[in-house]
């Protein structure tokens, strides 16, 4: 099968594409490059069944070609990361608004699968435990610009199903949640790798807040995997799915655990949201996804604990 990942050279998308050449599928990756790294392919970059487009998806004249010639489509170009869309609104909506629309509206003009990768933002405040498929949103105001992010994924959610819906197009909806490995950088905000590299390097590790606030992460082997039998799922199409675990850990928790398991003598600190981000950041105060649906349907359970996916990321940052 021949298949298309946008955004094939970020985090997510280097080791989707690891995966479907390993099932021994041909890949295509169209990537701009603005958060994804060529660095993150190099494993795979000479082998016969991957092609590599330099682009971005709003390009419509390279991506009309690609599109008519491979038969899936996962979906991962966007722009990531807390800082990244508070620096760079413009893009954050640009992209993922426009790209995703670019996306199924060529998909549909040629029918072919598509899988979007939505994101575990478009709750908002939620403060339950176990947050469901069907639960309501609660974001902030628009003058905020930290919702710009879950209010443009939440839009690429509408489309995708109004596609579905209305023009029969088979399409599948994964909410991924805190998902960590190697290859993930902490230049845009993600919290795990910036703690492991001050850890290791004697540097504070920051906390931003009160480090109350609680996440959930998931090992990226897991989020392929699971995106891959979602894909192959004909049950899966018109559907929404979260994909994480329901584990949860308090940040401050999470900063003790890469201080102990990298033997650093770094102290931790405290950074108001104010100090990091301008005055009137908001953040989610937990986020921990309940993965029932998930788990009927594929059977899908987290098979790395919260040790073993710090340790995959000490092991990368001391290569």
């Amino acid at each position: 099968m021949k298949i298309l990942i946008t955004g094939g050279s970020g985090f997510i998308g280097s080791h989707l594409a690891e995966k479907l050449l390993g099932l021994g599928h041909e890949v295509f990756i169209i990537d701009n490059l603005w958060t994804g790294r060529l660095s993150n392919i190099e494993k795979i970059q000479d082998h016969k069944k991957l092609h590599l487009v330099v682009d971005t998806i709003l390009n419509e004249s390279v991506m009309n070609e690609l599109i008519f010639k491979i038969d899936h489509i996962y979906h991962l170009a966007a722009a990531v990361g807390v800082k990244n869309i508070m620096d760079h609104p413009v893009e954050t909506l640009d992209i993922n608004v426009k790209g995703t629309e670019t996306v199924l509206r060529l998909a549909n003009r040629f029918k072919k699968k598509v899988l979007i990768a939505s994101t575990s933002e478009v709750y908002g405040k939620h403060v339950e435990h176990s947050l469901s498929e069907d639960d309501d949103r609660i974001l902030g105001t628009v003058k905020k610009r930290r919702w710009a992010y879950a209010c443009s994924k939440t839009l690429d959610e509408f489309q995708a199903l109004a596609y579905f819906d209305e023009k029969k197009l088979p399409v599948v909806i994964a909410r991924l949640f805190n998902t960590v490995g190697p290859r993930q950088t902490g230049q845009y905000g993600m919290v795990l790798p910036n703690f492991v590299q001050s850890a290791l390097l004697g540097k504070p590790i920051s906390v931003y807040g009160e480090g109350t606030q609680s996440r959930s992460f998931t090992y990226v082997n897991d989020v392929v995997g699971a995106a891959t039998k979602l894909m192959d799922e004909s049950s899966a199409e018109g559907e929404i799915f979260n994909v994480g675990n329901n584990k949860e850990v308090t940040i401050n928790e999470l900063a003790q655990k890469v201080k102990e398991m990298t033997g650093s003598d770094s102290e931790i600190e405290h950074i108001p949201y104010e100090k990091a981000y301008g005055p009137g950041f908001e953040d989610m105060q937990r986020r921990c996804p309940s993965i029932k649906k998930i788990n009927k349907l594929i059977g899908f359970k987290p098979s790395y604990d919260l040790e073993a996916m710090i340790q995959s990321v000490i092991d990368y940052f001391k290569e």
